[in-house]
């Protein structure tokens, strides 16, 4: 805490110096947007670079000077926070005076900008995010408040922690991890009591896009059992991008890469070569639009696509029929296909890439 205090008040120096010297106060942060800024390294995925390309915010310019005051603000409020070793959520940020904010993602990314500019994590500023992902499955491990949670009691489903730093006495006996794209899916395998069938695993879902304490337990169970991790998503290009998201990370917390990214990941489905092996039907398939074109030719692009041949392979089949297929379209083979099959199959033959 006294790293973050210090960091924050040399900021806070540097703006009163300026306005001693009768100049405009800046803040200087780097361009996280930019993938000039984002170098590529197998071992940790998309990090930014030590020489990046930087933005400022002005404080007498008409288009900046508002977010410099709104930086300011939150400063000052993480500062009183560490002060006081109390914690907030970023909604509760924003709800602390949502005419001055505007929105929930002006706080977002003043968030993120601050966590960048100070390069401190966004958990030792003492912001939580709220959490919107679920675990279940063998594992069981103590809250930070000294809750005990056992995920192992049958189709029980728990939130994500929401200090997943502070989480302890992490038991598991699981084989492998599944990290799961959809919540449907999700709830499908638990109801087929998926997790205790084949061998004991570990489920995760962020529910689409998943939030940083999502991405953050599955980097910490990584690290604590080093077990392989799978990852089921649908075949389109939503799913390959929220993939590598939790695989090699995304642009814009690319600062914080060694603590989100786990490079080991699987893809263990639905693969587009798998729908011409399991010959599902074209008419339960879905065709393109323009987004999901623009979608993959982005993807097929990125510096990790050139390290994972098979991968590639896999969109360029995608790229070619113009089609994308969701998880449940194996229903169409039968109800239980998922989880009596294709699961057990490619876990056992080892279909994943």
């Amino acid at each position: 805490s006294s790293e973050v205090l210090q960091a924050i008040e040399n900021v806070i120096q540097d703006v009163l110096k300026s306005l001693a010297q009768k100049k405009a106060p800046v803040l200087t942060l780097a361009n996280r947007s930019d993938w000039r800024n984002i170098g590529f390294k197998d071992s940790v995925g998309l990090q930014m670079i030590p020489r990046c390309t930087r933005k400022q915010i002005r404080s007498d310019c008409p288009r900046s000077a508002p977010k410099f005051a709104l930086m300011l603000k939150i400063l000052s409020m993480i500062y009183k926070m560490v002060q006081s070793n109390t914690y907030a959520t970023k909604r509760d940020i924003y709800y602390s005076d949502t005419l001055l904010f505007g929105s929930q993602s002006v706080v977002d990314n003043i968030i993120n900008d601050i966590s960048c500019m100070l390069k401190i994590p966004r958990r030792s500023l003492h912001i939580l995010s709220t959490t919107r992902g679920f675990v279940a499955g063998n594992l069981s491990y103590t809250e930070e408040d000294g809750t005990k949670v056992n995920c192992t009691c049958g189709a029980t489903v728990f939130t994500v922690p929401s200090n997943v730093q502070g989480i302890k006495n992490l038991i598991s006996h699981a084989k492998f991890m599944l990290i799961v794209e959809k919540d449907a899916t999700f709830q499908r395998l638990l109801d087929d009591d998926f997790c205790n069938k084949l061998s004991p695993c570990i489920m995760i879902t962020g529910r689409g896009v998943p939030d940083l304490n999502t991405r953050l337990l599955v980097r910490k169970l990584w690290d604590t059992f080093q077990i392989p991790i799978f990852t089921l998503m649908d075949a389109d290009p939503h799913g390959v991008e929220i993939m590598c998201i939790y695989k090699y990370g995304s642009v814009s917390m690319s600062f914080e890469a060694h603590h989100l990214t786990v490079p080991s990941i699987k893809w263990l489905g639905l693969l587009p070569s798998d729908l011409e092996r399991l010959h599902i039907r074209k008419d339960v398939l879905i065709p393109f639009t323009k987004q999901d074109q623009n979608k993959l030719a982005s993807i097929q692009k990125r510096p990790y696509i050139a390290c994972q041949p098979m991968w590639k392979k896999e969109l360029e089949i995608m790229a070619a029929s113009k089609l994308k297929a969701e998880i449940q379209v194996l229903t169409s083979l039968s109800s239980d296909y998922l989880s009596r099959v294709y699961l057990p199959n490619k876990l056992q033959f080892g279909g994943w890439l």
